[in-house]
């Protein structure tokens, strides 16, 4: 591949003034005066280009870079698509009604918070994607954490920070698997080994989660009946409804990838919305798979929550992320992120300064870049010789890529996690922010651990 020509290479105080004016401009953009994402992110990509034509690219180059962000995104953008499709025809084959209907039968309304992240946290180590757990059974918690007058912010938080929790801790997902293969090591010991943070931040999660969510045992029972009435006299309210979300079970074990799998579970949810109410128009179905469901029972609260899905709802969040992705595909073509990152590899002296720089640095590529997957690459790649020639194994750094990397892009307005999780919700990024305590805690454990040693992973320790 023909590397990109300027005029002169990138310098580190260069590259550092561009990231800082992107900053400020993605941040006063989204916090200062409430923009959806797109538009300051459109805003830096063009004096992004402009500055590199000052620099003596070519267009050629330019379009490069904007292709080699895409590419990377093509399947994440597509199964996004796909839970658009899922959301709606779920909705209209009743099955996230039966299952708020079954969970307001199982779950403690006193303890509903912590309850809703020790579900999510235990499905989703089953399923191994947080996306799915979000977008599936989220809906149906979320759902039901209004009815319960919970803050929505709040179970938007719990839903995450266990849907997060179990992405992180199953040997099925990706981005484990990412951060294990990055590191060179083995899979397993470094879910393991995650435990030293995991754990901690999972114990503190729910520790405040059960002082925040105490509603009460009496709380909006009136509201939990009414919306129950609703459900039974307007939807298809069935144990068969557990049929689907067995599939992504069984889908997980025998490892089918997501894409095939949500094909799979969709054309069955189309099977089951035919056996139940045949004679259904194959325009309905369509409507359902293209625009989503359109709740019209006369409780208001019931329609709010259950009129969504459809590949159209994804249509914000595709958008941002192929404007995200051409992005930072544009910073790696010009040199910018990797020119910022290198010199610090060298001023590095100690396992805690060696763990809060790939820490940070996670945190600023899922900032500047707003890619998950590119926020463990690209620290993993600058650190992991820093990090052996400290003396720690290649398991403590997975720990730290995940820890700084995966779970910090759903904190992330213009992040692809963070973006989907709103979308899906519909509770913006900023709001859900302050209660996503997994992905809070993470990071902040990880530089305990570096400074103080305590679960560090060294490489004379490996076999103790």
């Amino acid at each position: 591949m023909r590397r990109l020509i300027m005029k002169n290479k990138v310098s580190f105080k260069e590259s550092i003034s561009i990231l800082v004016v992107m900053l400020l401009i993605l941040g006063l953009g989204v916090i200062k005066f409430g923009l959806s994402p797109q538009t300051p992110v459109l805003v830096v990509i063009g004096l992004l280009v402009l500055w590199s034509k000052i620099r003596g690219s070519s267009w050629d180059d330019i379009h490069g870079g904007i292709i080699d962000g895409v590419k990377n995104g093509i399947v994440p953008i597509f199964i996004f698509i796909l839970i658009g499709a899922l959301i709606g025809t779920w909705i209209a084959a009743g099955i996230i009604p039966s299952m708020m209907v079954a969970g307001f039968h199982m779950i403690s309304v006193k303890w509903f918070v912590p309850s809703v992240f020790l579900v999510c946290a235990i499905i989703g180590t089953s399923v191994g994607s947080a996306f799915t757990i979000i977008s599936t059974l989220g809906i149906a918690l979320f759902g039901m954490g209004t009815t319960l007058g919970v803050n929505p912010a709040l179970v938007a938080g719990a839903i995450i920070s266990g849907a997060i929790f179990g992405d992180k801790t199953s040997p099925l997902s990706d981005s484990t698997n990412l951060a294990s293969a990055i590191a060179e090591d083995d899979l397993f010991a470094h879910i393991k080994n995650l435990m030293w943070t995991t754990i901690p931040a999972f114990l503190i999660s729910l520790v405040l989660y059960t002082i925040l969510g105490n509603t009460g045992t009496s709380a909006n029972m009136s509201n939990i009946d009414t919306t129950l009435n609703v459900l039974n006299s307007h939807f298809i309210i069935s144990w068969w409804a557990i049929l689907p979300v067995a599939l992504l079970f069984i889908c997980a074990i025998a490892k089918i990838p997501a894409i095939a799998t949500l094909i799979l579970n969709i054309t069955v949810t189309v099977g089951m919305i035919f056996i139940q109410k045949p004679g259904t128009p194959v325009k309905d179905i369509a409507g359902f798979i293209e625009n989503g469901f359109v709740s019209k029972t006369g409780n208001a609260a019931v329609d709010a929550l259950l009129t969504r899905g459809g590949i159209t709802s994804m249509m914000g969040t595709v958008s941002l992320i192929f404007l995200t992705l051409s992005l930072g595909g544009l910073l790696m073509k010009f040199d910018v992120i990797q020119t910022a990152m290198t010199p610090l590899t060298a001023k590095l002296k100690t396992p805690g300064a060696v763990v809060l720089a790939t820490i940070l640095s996670g945190i600023g590529v899922n900032v500047f870049v707003g890619e998950q997957y590119l926020s463990v690459i690209l620290p993993g790649k600058a650190f992991k010789e820093a990090f052996n020639k400290r003396g720690l194994d290649n398991l403590a750094l997975s720990r730290v890529l995940e820890d700084g990397g995966t779970v910090i892009n759903y904190l992330i307005p213009w992040g692809v996690a963070g973006a989907f999780a709103a979308n899906t919700l519909g509770v913006s990024t900023l709001e859900f922010l302050p209660f996503c305590f997994f992905s809070l805690l993470s990071p902040v454990l990880s530089i305990i651990s570096g400074f103080t040693g305590i679960g560090l992973k060294r490489i004379d320790s490996k076999k103790k």
